[in-house]
């Protein structure tokens, strides 16, 4: 019998993003010592460069990636499978050779581009951080299309041992600032992924027969390119905030913002493992049982993320106090919005894999257009005021935007029901105490941590109460935890 769809999410999420939590729970251990060494500037700029190179891999890899995914799941013949992987894997190493290079040759214009001062040092760190973070995304999609959970579950955790040793040394030990921040993250991510090309050689070597047919670039770019532009203005929501910082209030204040970021890291981390677990999964089911799952899915997301960023809202001021240095403190303003807003991001792959199952994958293009629109307008009217938090307040309102437009443009496609009256009412009873509570507590002292806890541990109750999810749903969630330990 197949596994729970919920189940195989969950295991496939562990896995994939197991080394994720592990780097998570890492960077806040690390983060009082970053603060310390690095000024706000400095991590406002090396976060802005970090965004920048995921927004380049988006671009770099063209959905190719997203179309290995799909084509691996319509096509099981082994020979063709490995020349899918060739094929998508030696045009993404070509695209960000290239880009790598030109970055690094013209490190300084852009860096004033960018960050509005020269700083050339971090841009050919970035140049490196393209090329490794492009390829080894690519890499990854290979295990997850062979749900090789091991292999991507050490290569993980290897890249994040590699990553904090290094970076430590770079900026701690080295004093090397921006520079040596975004070395630590990309010569881990390039010694890992030459580890992953080689536990990949057969398929990526193999089956050269010559009575096979090639695989046909046309056919992946067809289903792939019409992804890069919604995923492309979605992401960008997240780098137009820090770049109208920077070009507004500057890169200190950018900075403020990085390190709320950083604080939210538990959401963001379970935001991409749902990321990373939920394609293979959303194509694998069948058209019987998708719209169900998808239902399933959506609402146990909402209330896992929910608890989350409550628990961030509740305790905002405590976190911040803890794990940045003073100069850092207006981070506790973004720390909830920032919080919500990856969440946010998190649900755009349900309407992405929508779209994806019926090969429409631009359907989702305008909802992500019009969420930039807004993201700009909110941007404009909030920052001059808010600073940091006034962008974060300007992304929930993009991703609200875009993901209600999302919904509109693909609910046709695949009827999914939705289990509307149990979504706002886990909605309105996170938002209502951890708003409420948050408002009414004091920010610090013993009381208000008191309160604070109190307030968090009554929320399941309050779901329960409020029909968010049944009792028998919670003893088989309990029972299934159980299983696992044992």
């Amino acid at each position: 019998m197949a596994p729970h769809p919920l189940r195989r999410l969950a295991t496939s999420g562990a896995a994939y993003q197991a080394a994720s939590l592990v780097a998570g729970v890492l960077a806040l251990v690390t983060l009082p010592l970053y603060t310390r060494h690095l000024t706000p500037g400095e991590l406002g700029a090396a976060e802005t460069l970090l965004t920048w190179i995921i927004l380049a891999s988006i671009v770099l890899r063209s959905g190719l990636q997203e179309a290995l995914l799909r084509h691996w799941f319509l096509d099981a013949d082994p020979v063709r499978r490995s020349r899918l992987a060739r094929k998508v894997t030696v045009l993404v190493l070509g695209a960000s050779t290239g880009a790598a290079a030109l970055v690094a040759a013209f490190a300084e214009p852009i860096s004033e581009l960018l960050l509005g001062e020269q700083l050339p040092g971090p841009l050919r760190a970035t140049a490196l951080g393209i090329w490794a973070f492009t390829n080894l995304e690519v890499a990854n999609a290979l295990l997850r299309a062979q749900e090789q959970r091991r292999i991507y579950l050490f290569a993980s955790l290897s890249n994040v041992l590699l990553t904090v040793t290094t970076t430590i040394g770079l900026v701690v030990i080295l004093d090397q600032g921006a520079s040596g921040y975004l070395l630590g993250n990309y010569a881990a991510s390039t010694v890992v992924l030459v580890g992953v090309w080689w536990t990949q050689r057969a398929l990526l070597l193999g089956h050269r027969a010559v009575d096979a047919p090639a695989v046909a670039l046309r056919p992946l770019l067809r289903f792939g390119l019409p992804t890069v532009p919604p995923e492309i203005a979605v992401f960008a929501l997240n780098l137009i905030d820090r770049q109208y910082l920077i070009h507004t209030t500057g890169l200190a204040s950018n900075g403020i913002y990085s390190a709320a970021v950083k604080l939210a890291t538990i959401v963001i981390v379970v935001a991409r493992a749902f990321q990373a677990a939920w394609p293979p999964l959303a194509y694998d089911l069948g058209d019987e049982e998708a719209p169900k799952a998808y239902a399933h899915v959506v609402r146990a997301y909402v209330l896992l993320l929910g608890l989350m960023v409550a628990g961030l809202t509740l305790f905002r001021h405590q976190v911040v106090t803890v794990l940045v240095a003073e100069e850092f403190a207006a981070a506790a303003g973004a720390l909830p919005w920032l919080a919500l807003g990856w969440a946010l991001w998190g649900l755009t792959w349900v309407f992405t894999s929508i779209a994806g199952r019926e090969h429409q994958t631009g359907r989702t293009l305008p909802a992500a257009l019009i969420g930039l629109v807004v993201n700009v307008a909110v941007l404009v009217a909030l920052v001059p005021s808010l600073a940091a938090t006034g962008a974060a307040i300007a992304l929930v309102a993009a991703y609200v935007v875009a993901l209600t437009i999302s919904h509109l443009r693909t609910r046709t496609l695949l009827r999914v029901p939705f289990e509307w009256s149990r979504l706002v009412a886990a909605v309105v009873v996170l938002t209502v105490v951890a708003v409420g509570v948050d408002w009414l507590a004091p920010p610090s002292g013993v009381d208000a941590v008191l309160l604070r806890a109190a307030a968090m541990a009554a929320i399941p109750l309050l779901l329960l109460a409020a029909g968010a999810f049944t009792s028998a749903e919670l003893r088989t969630v309990v029972a299934a935890i159980r299983r696992r330990r044992r």
